[in-house]
């Protein structure tokens, strides 16, 4: 999600466990420590453009991060004397669920978090919800705030409502995603296209607008469903894995290409450049170029050297 998202998730769990005995540095401190995974964004600049893809929500997103990051954190908390007076164990508690909810909530986005690193670099992604979705964090921001800037004495309850609304959005979301799989499921089955696997991804604001990715044995799907449009027929256009392209390239490469894509791609050749197209993480729809028709605008561009090294480049149309 996006960080000011983090931040306030991180911000309405600190004044829920410490909000009594701190005040409002509750908040401040929980919204600081929430953003703390995100800071692996500075190691960019320093990575190339095949490392650029895994590095980010990678070992400072795992579960591992989250238990030994909260010990550090915890231990300097209580050596702060605003926080002196709350048990070590609390503020353990609250370290370890500021930084834990920001991996849960990526999670729930499309670009996938390596959870279990570094045991498994495998990235879990529940494709519920958009990384910016005002209807997660709308309720969460309001009931925040009104309980850090109201006299009343009971205003917490304001904080508890927020998280609760935002939490049963969240949840709501994964209901509406097994709601429109079945939609996408049964067009595809209506069009004969069997032995699949489905992707399906929430675009724009809301879980509204989804796309759907059914791959088989050599091709891929894309479909669009609406609820502003129910009635309007999942349409599919196809398109050619090309799969056998990607034995051109460096074995490593196309490895986490295909890893970075969770199998949803196609590839494509343009002269002597080889595009990649990774469903998973771009959707925006097909592109129409020339006489061409692309699944989506982004794109991974490989160029191989004569010395059979090779530049990595992503693109858009």
């Amino acid at each position: 999600m996006d960080s000011l998202t983090q931040a306030t998730l991180g911000g309405a769990i600190g004044e829920l466990l410490l909000g009594k005995k701190t005040g409002k540095r509750g908040a401040i401190v929980g919204a600081i420590i929430a953003t703390i995974p995100d800071l692996d964004v500075m190691l960019i600049p320093f990575c190339n453009n095949l490392q650029r893809i895994t590095i980010h929500r990678a070992y400072s997103h795992s579960i591992v991060f989250s238990i030994i990051g909260a010990i550090f954190i915890s231990f300097i908390l209580s050596k702060i004397k605003s926080f002196k007076e709350i048990s070590f164990i609390r503020l353990y508690i609250f370290s370890w669920l500021a930084l834990f909810t920001h991996m849960l909530l990526d999670a729930f986005t499309t670009y996938g978090t390596q959870l279990f690193l570094p045991f498994s670099d495998y990235r879990v992604s529940f494709d519920s919800i958009n990384i910016v979705d005002p209807f997660y964090t709308l309720p969460l921001l309001v009931g925040l705030l009104i309980t850090l800037y109201s006299k009343n004495q009971s205003k917490s309850r304001f904080n508890k409502i927020g998280l609760l609304i935002s939490t049963f959005y969240l949840m709501f979301t994964l209901g509406i995603k097994q709601f429109v799989n079945r939609k996408f499921e049964t067009a595809l089955k209506k069009q004969k296209i069997e032995q699949f696997d489905l992707l399906s991804v929430p675009v724009k604001i809301g879980s509204v607008n989804w796309y759907g990715v059914a791959k088989t044995k050599d091709s891929i799907y894309l479909g669009k469903y609406s609820f502003l449009n129910t009635q309007s027929p999942i349409h599919y256009e196809s398109f050619p894995v090309n799969d056998t392209l990607l034995n051109k390239l460096d074995p490593h490469l196309a490895d986490r290409l295909k890893w970075f894509s969770k199998g949803f791609y196609t590839v494509v050749k343009d002269k002597d450049k080889i595009r990649l197209y990774s469903l998973q993480v771009d959707m925006r729809g097909v592109k129409q170029i020339g006489k061409y028709k692309a699944p989506t605008a982004g794109f991974f561009e490989i160029t191989s050297n004569p010395d059979k090294s090779y530049k990595l480049q992503y693109k858009e149309h």
